[in-house]
């Protein structure tokens, strides 16, 4: 068969696809597997969101700005202090976590700014990692 008759054969030969006994049962797999991915994206879209609000709440609570009312202030630093309690909360509820993997003297409210984004930059490159593991393993 020279390279002329092959390529109109293949074209003829792929042009419709056999219909499969289960492609209504397939369709409803992938749907369902889109719905759930779906679920679980704006499950952490939410809590991205709801972090970066109390964080960014936090640092305007904390920072030296003096907008010349004081009522505001008073409030202003009873939220800041329940944000502070939140932080120490959210440090003792990780505290067994890190003493099982041998970090005990590791305190996340002491450390600076360049190790919070280091740990942060570990912390979501694992979780890319392990959501391309489990992405090979569905395909």
């Amino acid at each position: 068969m020279s390279a002329d008759e092959f390529d109109p054969f293949v074209e003829r030969a792929f042009a419709r696809a056999p219909r499969m006994a289960d492609e209504d049962l397939f369709a409803a797999r992938i749907e369902t597997r889109l719905a759930s991915s779906t679920r679980l994206r704006t499950m952490a879209l939410t809590m991205a969101g709801l972090i970066g609000g109390v964080v960014a709440v936090r640092q305007s609570l904390n920072s030296a700005m003096d907008l010349g009312t004081s009522s505001v202030t008073t409030p202003a630093l009873s939220l800041g202090q329940d944000l502070q309690n939140v932080g120490y909360d959210a440090q003792l509820s990780v505290q067994p976590i890190l003493d099982q993997f041998g970090l005990s003297d590791m305190a996340l409210g002491s450390m600076g700014g360049m190790s919070l984004f280091w740990v942060g930059t570990v912390a979501l490159v694992g979780l890319a990692i392990a959501g391309a593991m489990k992405l090979s393993q569905e395909i």
